[in-house]
């Protein structure tokens, strides 16, 4: 089944193109604005296998390369997503790449340029990837701190597609799209997502993400009342500040009168 996403630029050409030439692709972009939808969407498009990793801060080189472990009275040697995706010719996605720890980025180089290999220092193999495999990262730069930002020597590997919330009647006919509730009710969504991301000044650093309002879709295509699924969905979610919440709040019961 075909993963919906609605192109809002040529980052679909795009990606298709880096794919053709086996470029690895960064995608950036706030939470929940698309990016992992697009991936997926992609996949299918190419009809390659999908290895997905969400990335967190003890994930390790190890977690991604594989180890040694126990079978019996053996030891073996078992491959972890990266290395299956790397011989097996999938597109690997590692989600919000800058939450695992910095071991982890330093593998991925041998396999973002030129050479293509993967090395697996506890086998002293190095695994020549499979013509099809291609790297995917992703981050969010908005959100990062200087701590946790993308190391230069890693990100100019990458050819770079920019995510970003969409415009209101986009984002209308994705959360339409998505939940089956009629596109009035979509488009209202859609301007609460838009006007709380106006609330930067607030401290609001990103507003409601569309995957929220999806959310918050689903919820009234369950039968909840339109300003109690907001409530659930986004009110509640998008932080604990009581301010920002009463901000968002507010929002609600002007577009949800």
């Amino acid at each position: 089944m075909e993963p919906y996403y609605l192109p809002v630029g040529d980052e679909i050409e795009v990606f298709e193109a880096a794919y053709a030439a086996r470029l690895p692709v960064l995608l950036k972009g706030p939470t929940g604005c698309g990016k992992t939808r697009f991936v997926e969407h992609m996949a299918w498009r190419l009809t390659k296998p999908l290895a997905t990793v969400a990335c967190h801060e003890d994930l390790t080189a190890t977690d991604l390369v594989g180890r040694y472990l126990l079978s019996g009275e053996e030891t073996v040697w078992m491959d972890g997503p990266l290395t299956r995706a790397v011989r097996g010719g999938s597109i690997c996605y590692l989600d919000e790449i800058v939450e695992a720890r910095k071991d982890t980025t330093v593998i991925i180089h041998a396999l973002t340029d030129h050479r293509r290999v993967l090395p697996v220092d506890k086998t002293a193999e190095q695994v020549q990837a499979h013509p099809d495999f291609l790297l995917v990262i992703s981050y969010n730069p908005g959100y990062q701190s200087v701590l946790k930002d993308l190391k230069p020597s890693t990100r100019q590997r990458f050819v770079s597609l920019e995510f970003d919330y969409p415009g209101v009647d986009a984002e209308a006919a994705i959360v339409a799209a998505e939940t089956g509730i009629d596109g009035d009710t979509a488009h209202r969504l859609a301007r609460i997502g838009e006007k709380t991301r106006q609330l930067r000044e607030r401290g609001f650093e990103e507003g409601v993400s569309t995957r929220l309002l999806v959310y918050a879709g689903q919820l009234i295509g369950q039968g909840i009342d339109a300003r109690r699924a907001c409530d659930a969905a986004l009110v509640r979610a998008v932080s604990d500040d009581a301010d920002l919440q009463t901000a968002v709040a507010d929002i609600v019961d002007v577009v949800f009168p």
